[in-house]
């Protein structure tokens, strides 16, 4: 294995993780700030109420991406 192909491989490797994984982490992340900001605007402070819908969206973009992936 030369060093060009090693590189190679493992770009196409990073780039295949980035788009696989790339639109559940931000799906995450959009619905964890929304969920922060309504709870900062509501003063609740439970730490489950952050887990379960970030769980359920995530999931639901999973199956819905599922095809693609």
């Amino acid at each position: 294995m030369t060093p060009g192909l090693a590189v190679d491989l493992l770009q196409r490797a990073l780039t295949l993780v980035v788009t696989v994984g790339g639109p559940l982490l931000l799906t995450a992340l959009v619905v964890g700030v929304v969920v922060s900001l309504i709870q900062a605007v509501t003063q609740v402070q439970e730490q489950s109420l952050t887990f379960i819908p970030k769980l359920l969206v995530v999931a639901l973009v999973f199956l819905l991406a599922l095809p693609w992936m």
